[in-house]
């Protein structure tokens, strides 16, 4: 999961190199951290929130094949 984050996240941003994800996992549930540089920060959010969530309908769905829940959370 943590590796798909990256990849998505890279390909978004201006600063490649300034992406940053850790994980923290739990039983039931992990949580994606995912720290990019400021000024790249609207890209990864997007209009709306639309970019974010998009990330995170893909992360559920890939976490949901491995019976796992797994949650995004964009830290500035």
């Amino acid at each position: 999961m943590k590796d798909l984050i990256k990849y998505i996240a890279q390909a978004l941003v201006d600063n490649p190199e300034q992406v940053s994800v850790a994980e923290v996992e739990g039983n039931q549930t992990s949580v994606v951290e995912l720290k990019v540089a400021k000024e790249d920060l609207g890209k990864v959010i997007g209009k709306q929130g639309r970019t974010a969530r998009a990330m995170r309908t893909i992360l559920s769905a890939a976490s949901a094949k491995i019976k796992k829940r797994t949650v995004l959370e964009i830290i500035e």
